[in-house]
């Protein structure tokens, strides 16, 4: 198990220009303003920060560049950003205006060498896999364009070759486990941290600050969250003051 801080990650899901949330992918309701939201997580001690333009690959589109760059002058902690990003090219636009991270998921399936070809250009610090994955009998399997498409891929394996072709990070999220509050999918996330030797951040069905002590003593090295953080059910700093208490290595 890692020794380094364990990080927690507010993550604004954008659609038409506005913070959303649904669940299990589903039955998306406005979450206010991301310029608004992000200076806030900012303000409250959020580690980092996610920004996935959630419908951008299935609208075959490019990430919005321009709220991006507005997100990024409000905020002075890492922030990753995805959905829409084919090529190179977006990459740099996005690291242009300010993000540090990029997270690539349907893109990534497409054409696994644009995992290489980012590592090598911008360095394995600056590239995200991002993996949605459902359960498929004993095994998960990955989908693309949010959640729309099962590819028939194991998620553990993807997450390996991601890993071996130069991923810095994988965003892992249970969409069987997404907006339910329930709990993350320990067996799923500790399977993938455990094998992996890059870091893993968990996502889908934060509810209490329990599920996120669980994910980490299940050896995530991140724990994402959105609608408890949104709608002020937890505060990061209680949160982060709960899980030292808990002994978890944390940044307060």
């Amino acid at each position: 198990m890692q020794t380094f801080a364990k990080r927690i990650i507010p993550c604004l899901d954008i659609k038409n220009g506005r913070v959303v949330k649904g669940i299990n992918f589903v039955g998306l309701q406005d979450a206010g303003d991301p310029v608004e939201a992000a200076k806030r997580y900012n303000d409250e001690g959020a580690d980092e920060l996610c920004f996935l333009d959630i419908t951008a690959s299935n609208e075959k589109r490019d990430t919005i560049v321009e709220l991006v760059e507005k997100v990024a002058k409000e905020v002075f902690i890492p922030l990753t950003v995805g959905g829409g990003i084919r090529k190179l090219d977006d990459i740099y636009k996005l690291l242009h205006v300010g993000c540090d991270k990029v997270s690539i998921n349907s893109a990534a399936i497409d054409d696994p060498n644009l995992i290489t070809q980012a590592a090598l250009r911008f360095g394995s610090q600056c590239i995200v896999v991002a993996i949605d994955a459902k359960k498929n009998g004993n095994s998960w399997n990955i989908y693309k364009h949010g959640g729309r498409i099962d590819m028939g891929i194991d998620a553990l394996a993807w997450a390996k070759e991601a890993e071996n072709r130069g991923a810095g990070e994988i965003l892992l999220t249970s969409m069987d486990k997404d907006g339910t509050k329930d709990g993350y999918d320990i067996e799923l996330t500790s399977k993938m941290s455990r094998m992996l030797n890059i870091p893993v951040i968990a996502s889908g069905g934060a509810g209490t600050m329990e599920h996120i002590k669980d994910v980490f003593l299940n050896y995530a090295d991140a724990a994402l969250a959105a609608s408890i953080f949104h709608f002020r059910e937890i505060e990061i700093i209680n949160l982060k003051k709960y899980l030292k208490n808990e002994g978890i290595s944390i940044r307060l």
